[in-house]
């Protein structure tokens, strides 16, 4: 029987809940399955770590307490701004969600926690963070490392994860062909 390794390009279907079981996200509504380079770090920890050994046709639930998922929330994530750094007509409205740069032109993302007539409460945490989480995994297909097009699609540091996982030496070094080629090989 065929099982998930680090390495391997995945599809499945997942159903997200809270502990009292309210659904948070569901890859069925959406039509397709998600793919996934399981170990190259493109999904959340505990996750990635689920998916190791399932089998095809496979259905796994997985608690995973909040270090395993998103994180802790962190307090200082929690910023005011001036509502001058907004264009003139920005509709503001708590809990909208935000997207702008820092100073040093990095995308940033936020969510509206409140606002006065001079200043916007901003927290950058992630909306899933300190929340303990329910999956429902549903393996799909199972595909092998081989499939450069998909390769492609992955950043060079999720590649030079995946390069590590299968002990390539020297690839902290290579640019993203060099990873590819490596990697299809």
């Amino acid at each position: 029987m065929k099982t998930i390794k680090n390495g391997a390009f995945v599809e499945l279907h997942y159903k997200g809940t809270f502990p009292n079981g309210e659904i948070f996200d569901d890859s069925r509504t959406r039509g397709i399955p998600m793919k996934v380079l399981v170990g190259s770090g493109q999904v959340i920890k505990g996750f990635d770590t689920a998916l190791v050994g399932m089998a095809e046709g496979q259905i796994k639930k997985v608690n995973l307490p909040s270090e395993s998922a998103y994180g802790p929330r962190y307090p200082e994530a929690i910023i005011t701004a001036q509502k001058k750094a907004f264009p003139e007509d920005f509709p503001f409205e708590e809990g909208l969600p935000v997207a702008g740069q820092d100073p040093n032109g990095n995308p940033v993302r936020a969510r509206i926690v409140s606002f006065t007539d001079t200043e916007v409460v901003l927290d950058h945490n992630h909306p899933l963070a300190g929340k303990d989480l329910n999956f429902e995994i549903e393996v799909v297909k199972i595909g092998s490392s081989k499939n450069t097009g998909t390769l492609g699609n992955h950043t060079v540091k999720e590649l030079r994860a995946f390069a590590k996982e299968r002990g390539i030496k020297g690839f902290s070094t290579m640019k993203k062909a060099q990873l590819i080629e490596t990697l299809s090989s």
